[in-house]
């Protein structure tokens, strides 16, 4: 019987950025970094301008206002491209109010095998989707399939048809839910049902087709001018976009310590699944969010080149641009003879899961190559492959796995529409700061001391908070008459001392009683700075 899964949602709020990190069973296993200022995001709708027109590639380059041209097919125009072309157009001559969707007149679609020179030229206005975030050196990848999603199921103006998730396997509910979406299906609208939406009533998809059905029209409502390239749609929030594709009845709690944010997601959740309302929580303690759960600590040792996982096994990741290499690696496990395939056995399977985690926490995507440790027996080859193909079924990313080849690889294929998540989790040295030398580490309390002098006097406060590696935190509280109750009485600031792991052992930080980071400038004494 497999284990319950457990997952809870941690979200840390600061200036310039949202983290995101779903951990199951304690464990992280997708991180999310977004600037609060985020453009070009999967899913987002623009008006764009046609720059160049590719016969060669059968397609073209579109300005939707990145530093580069965003690239867009002929395939993946989609078929009712002469439609949105022409009702754009409308939006964009019209004097007075837009047809309505359900009196509109569709043009025929284009042909599949035709031409990008024979429906688009340089110049020309074109509403164009997001379906891959800009990456290295590539500008964002374009559809003019336009979708909008829902947590239960995808609108597509211009289309007719309703199709079913694959992965509702029982063909009595496959059945129930065409037949139901058919009798809402508005004129001129397309439906995706979604896993999530099995077993859901008819009331529940009414609501959401008309908030779908309005997010649409609406864009087109407002005077509906030329000028591009622009957004005319945003998608979601990542944090609720996030919530909408994952929230299920596996959910356990969901921390953010940002009062707003707090506010906003507990409304949205109201919309989409009233009932876990209550599990998300407002978190206002001192200590960083990341740190109280751990967070920190885990991508510290899960973001390196090399990646432990058990009792000594480790991984060994690299990454070119065209593919991830994997290698398996069984450390310092017996070696012996006899006992050989068995520990090579279950070090793959630990690999297994690990990779799994891996793939999703770094969302690598393309070609993954994994070198698993050798095994002769076909049954326990199969069994990993097995192992892989279960664990990677919580992987909502689409991909692909191949068996294990006769030199004991495994290919992936992962899509990939986002840049991958690469932090850099290795440190300067503690003491010199990379420099190579290192000033009198004897007076480095007096430095940290003058320190907060400075900052107390340029800011004027009255309470602080100092962030140290939990060593220093020691040295600076121990006894009755501790450095810091000294610095608190000479200096007129109550200062308290915030002792966190991921601090390197010489570094700090000034926080405010509320836990914001004070900024500061000073000169370097003898490289500690």
């Amino acid at each position: 019987m497999s284990k319950e899964i457990l997952n809870d949602l941690i979200i840390d709020v600061s200036a310039h950025e949202i983290s995101i990190a779903l951990l199951e069973n304690q464990q992280l296993v997708q991180l999310h970094k977004e600037k609060t200022d985020l453009k070009f995001a999967v899913r987002d709708i623009y008006l764009g301008k046609v720059k160049k027109i590719m016969p060669g590639l059968n397609a073209a380059f579109v300005d939707i206002g990145y530093e580069k041209d965003a690239f867009l097919h002929y395939l993946d125009l989609g078929p009712q491209f002469r439609s949105l072309q022409k009702y754009l157009n409308l939006a964009l001559s019209r004097k007075g109010k837009l047809p309505a969707m359900g009196k509109f007149r569709r043009d025929p679609d284009i042909d599949k095998d035709g031409k990008i020179a024979d429906v688009l030229k340089a110049g020309q206005l074109v509403l164009v989707q997001v379906v891959k975030e800009p990456i290295s050196t590539k500008g964002p990848r374009l559809s003019s399939e336009v979708s909008l999603a829902g947590r239960n199921i995808v609108l597509i103006p211009f289309a007719d048809k309703v199709s079913i998730s694959q992965k509702i396997d029982s063909s009595d509910e496959r059945n129930r839910l065409k037949r139901l979406l058919q009798s809402i299906r508005p004129r001129n609208y397309g439906i995706i049902v979604r896993t999530v939406a099995e077993t859901k009533k008819v009331a529940t998809f009414d609501n959401e087709l008309r908030a779908l059905v309005k997010k649409w029209e609406s864009a087109f409502d407002r005077q509906f001018d030329d000028k591009a390239p622009r957004q005319v749609i945003s998608e979601l929030h990542r944090t609720y976009a996030l919530l909408r594709d994952i929230l299920d009845v596996s959910f356990n709690s969901i921390h953010v310590n940002d009062s707003s944010l707090y506010s906003e997601i507990r409304d949205y959740i109201a919309n989409i699944a009233p009932e876990k309302q209550k599990i998300v929580k407002l978190y206002a303690d001192s200590q960083p969010i990341f740190e109280k759960y751990g967070i920190n600590k885990q991508i510290k040792g899960l973001f390196g080149r090399t990646v432990s996982f058990k009792n000594g096994a480790y991984l060994v990741i690299e990454h070119t641009e065209a593919l991830h290499v994997i290698d398996v690696n069984s450390g310092n496990r017996s070696k012996n003879a006899s006992d050989q395939e068995s520990n090579a056995l279950q070090v793959n399977l630990a690999a297994a899961d690990e990779i799994a985690r891996q793939l999703r926490l770094r969302d690598m995507g393309g070609i993954i190559v994994i070198d698993f440790i050798d095994m002769q027996q076909q049954e326990h080859k199969q069994q990993l492959f097995e192992r892989l193909k279960e664990i990677m079924a919580r992987d909502k990313t689409k991909h692909n796995i191949l068996p294990v080849s006769k030199f004991g690889l495994i290919q992936i294929t992962r899509q990939r529409v986002r840049p991958e998540m690469a932090i850099d989790v290795s440190e300067n040295c503690p003491t010199c700061l990379g420099t190579g030398k290192t000033g009198p580490t004897l007076i480095f309390t007096d430095e940290l001391n003058e320190r907060c002098k400075d900052v107390i006097e340029q800011y004027k406060l009255r309470k602080m908070t100092l962030q140290v590696h939990p060593f220093v935190a020691a040295y600076l509280m121990q006894g009755y008459r501790s450095l810091r109750k000294k610095w608190s009485r000479t200096l007129k600031c109550h200062i308290s001392v915030q002792p966190s792991s991921s601090n390197q052992f010489l570094e700090y930080r000034f926080l405010t009683a509320s836990g914001e980071e004070i900024p500061y400038e000073f000169t370097t004494h003898h490289g500690l700075a």
